[in-house]
């Protein structure tokens, strides 16, 4: 078990209420810096904060539960900001938490904390910051990896900041690569299943669809804006030199069998209807 360290004072942690991404308790802007972006959206009434200790007045809580042996997804109940389910990936060597809830709470801590805790915290992506620097000093300070060209997009910089561009083991066992797409440092985790066989942690790099049939690759998913055919066969090149069973996104979705067939699949079909060869059928 691994020995947690007291959260800070929670009530004026300010979190983006449309996104979820923590700005701290310093003076804020007037709009979320990623909610004003185009992958993103303000509501019509304008900016809207909030802070962790008004979730929990409200009766936020953290779901914790295994998504499959050495997996553990966590998502924040009810629905705070985009709504994602983090990735805690138990090992050996140290625990990395992959995307992060936009709440937590000392259960959530004491939970983790009874499954090894923490050693290092990655987000696939701006969007998934949530309150990370509260999961890491929650864990001494765990570093907190920032893909270095997504690095404008943080809204809080605290010193267990890490900022990375080269693929590499974040613990050993785990496996980190930037594949761009829908930000330049969008970055997916690779691991090997207590079956043996390869997991890919896409974030929404590579979206999951219905029943995992099928994938998909969008610079913004909430305003539907496509990427070109050339970005999406370069991401797909690239996580195709990694073998992998099993894909799971952000949002609950998942490829449960034959992930790499289906992402390849996928990126052919998606391709093919970006560059036209299919007009002829609308």
């Amino acid at each position: 078990m691994s020995t947690a360290h007291p959260l800070p004072p929670l009530a004026e942690h300010v979190v983006c209420a449309t996104c979820g991404v923590e700005h701290g308790d310093r003076p804020l802007p007037d709009v979320c810096l990623l909610c004003a972006d185009e992958r993103q959206w303000v509501p019509r009434v304008g900016q809207v904060w909030t802070t962790v200790g008004r979730l929990a007045e409200e009766g936020s809580t953290v779901r914790i539960e295994e998504l499959e042996p050495g997996l553990v997804g966590l998502t924040a109940r009810p629905r705070v900001g985009i709504g994602q389910t983090a990735t805690l990936v138990l090992t050996d060597a140290g625990n990395v938490l992959f995307d992060v809830p936009a709440f937590i709470d000392d259960a959530t801590v004491e939970a983790v904390a009874g499954l090894g805790g923490i050693a290092a915290v990655v987000a696939s992506h701006p969007h998934m910051y949530g309150v990370q620097s509260l999961y890491s000093r929650a864990f001494g300070d765990a570093p907190v990896l920032v893909a270095r060209a997504d690095a404008g997009f943080l809204p809080l910089r605290v010193p267990a900041v890490r900022l990375w561009e080269t693929a590499h083991e974040v613990v050993p066992g785990v496996w980190l690569e930037q594949v761009g797409g829908h930000f330049p440092g969008s970055t997916v985790a690779h691991l090997t299943g207590a079956d043996g066989r390869g997991v890919l942690l896409a974030g929404d790099a590579i979206f999951p669809g219905p029943e995992g049939w099928s994938v998909s690759f969008l610079r913004s998913y909430p305003n539907r804006i496509p990427l070109s055919g050339a970005v999406v066969r370069r991401i797909v090149e690239q996580v195709g030199r990694l073998s992998f069973d099993r894909l799971y996104g952000n949002l609950g979705g998942a490829v449960p069998e034959r992930a790499q067939e289906v992402v390849q699949e996928s990126a052919r079909r998606y391709v093919a209807w970006v560059t036209g060869e299919h007009d002829d059928l609308t």
